[in-house]
């Protein structure tokens, strides 16, 4: 049998259909007679509901840190009473506190474990589509590579990387191959153009050696140009050119 001292203790548990049967009649006659702890079952049954449903959401960085620190620093104030005559006892004030302290860090490690699974199924889905993507520049630099007409040309940067150019007028497309390409500096890209007979054309940005589709057609292009441009690239080429070749006729 729990005394009246140590029913104000059970607010959470309630809340959280956590009592047995016989604390649980006990406690349910017991709010009709104690407004603070209808209160408190109350602010407790309300915060269930919402980390239940923030564990949808992916968990902010450091939250599960942030939750623990506040546990161990947040002082726990026992209810507000009306004046019975009979203060609780220093144990059953405790008690209270362990068991507040408890259902707080079960709710925010169910919204924390919660938020990791959706970020991990984010995660799963970004490498889905990575890796769609990839396939697909792979495809497309394959139809012009392996296309009927290809004509390749080659060349070398003013830095002396190799450089080829493969073009495909049935494709309409050209594929830029770079080895050796230095680091081109804090700030800067590579970035392709499209010769349209004195007008350069953007045609994509490079990050690293290896094959990449220029962007756009090459009909009306004379020529391919590559030159460094900051970070996002440029609308007009900045900088001296590091290459230009000229296309197949």
């Amino acid at each position: 049998m729990k005394h009246d001292g140590e029913l104000h203790t059970l607010t959470g548990a309630y809340a959280l259909h956590s009592l047995t049967a016989a604390e649980h009649e006990m406690f349910t006659a017991h709010l009709a007679d104690c407004p603070s702890c209808r209160q408190e079952v109350a602010e407790f049954s309300a915060t269930a509901a919402r980390l239940a449903g923030a564990a949808t959401l992916p968990a902010p960085a450091r939250m599960r840190d942030a939750v623990l620190h506040g546990i161990e620093s947040v002082r726990q104030l026992p209810p507000l009473l009306p004046d019975s005559g009979r203060p609780m006892t220093f144990t059953a004030i405790l008690r209270r506190k362990a068991i507040t302290l408890a259902i707080a860090a079960s709710l925010a490690g169910a919204a924390v474990l919660g938020g990791v699974t959706v970020w991990q199924k984010q995660l799963a889905e970004e490498a889905r589509q990575q890796a769609q993507a990839s396939e697909r520049r792979l495809q497309d630099v394959s139809a012009v590579v392996a296309a009927p007409d290809a004509r390749t040309v080659r060349g070398r940067t003013t830095t002396g990387a190799g450089t080829s150019v493969v073009s495909s007028k049935l494709q309409n497309r050209a594929v830029f191959i770079g080895t050796g390409l230095p680091d081109p500096g804090a700030g800067r890209t590579y970035q392709l153009w499209f010769d349209d007979h004195g007008t350069m054309r953007p045609a994509g940005l490079l990050t690293q050696d290896g094959a990449t589709l220029m962007q756009g057609g090459i009909q009306g292009a004379s020529g391919v140009g590559l030159t460094v441009e900051p970070a996002g690239g440029s609308a007009r080429p900045t900088s001296r050119p590091l290459l230009l070749l000229n296309l197949p006729a």
